[in-house]
């Protein structure tokens, strides 16, 4: 194991299998790195409540040597886990930082309490971030919303939607391996 890293991927709602999409590409790609990948399904997958979720992650040994790779609501119980406790570094994918005006958004418990930034940030060695222009579920500002409030390294993309399409993410392992060396 590389420095006793370990990734865990954090899911968005709606209930989303866990060998969804790019994920099985990405657990290979860090395996190779000699990093453990956690890619489970959660509990409570189509609300994805943070009084559910936030233990869940401690339940699966969330630590300081562990990355969290957080997409959609997961990039939100990400953010909100690292106020209370430390991390290696988080991935941010379709990030936001409200509710967007959305009943099961507010539902998840994400956004009752203001964002304690600062403790996000000082709680990990690193952020990072990736959002797409045409992402149609959150708007373009609340990912650079919270990009200003962590200073995250921030990848910006014009036509990837809410990254949910394709079966290999090779910008994210090149930007995660940069972080490691």
């Amino acid at each position: 194991m590389k420095n006793n890293l370990k990734a865990i991927f954090v899911p968005g709602n709606g209930g989303d299998n866990y060998q969804d999409r790019w994920r099985p590409y990405l657990k290979n790609q860090l395996e190779k790195l000699d990093i453990p990948f956690t890619n489970v399904d959660f509990p409570d997958p189509v609300l994805a409540s943070a009084n559910i979720w936030l233990p869940f992650l401690k339940e699966l040994g969330a630590d300081e040597n562990t990355i969290l790779i957080g997409y959609s609501s997961g990039a939100e119980a990400a953010m909100r886990y690292a106020e209370n406790n430390k991390l290696f570094g988080t991935v941010l994918i379709g990030a936001c930082y409200t509710d967007l005006g959305l009943k099961n958004e507010k539902e998840a418990g994400y956004y009752d309490e203001p964002w304690q930034w600062d403790k996000i940030k000082n709680n990990q060695k690193w952020i990072m971030q990736f959002h797409s222009t045409d992402d149609p579920f959150i708007p373009v500002e609340e990912a650079r919303f919270v990009h200003e409030q962590l200073n995250t390294e921030y990848y910006e993309y014009g036509n990837r939607k809410h990254f949910g399409d394709g079966t290999e993410f090779p910008e994210l392992v090149k930007a995660i391996k940069k972080k490691l060396d």
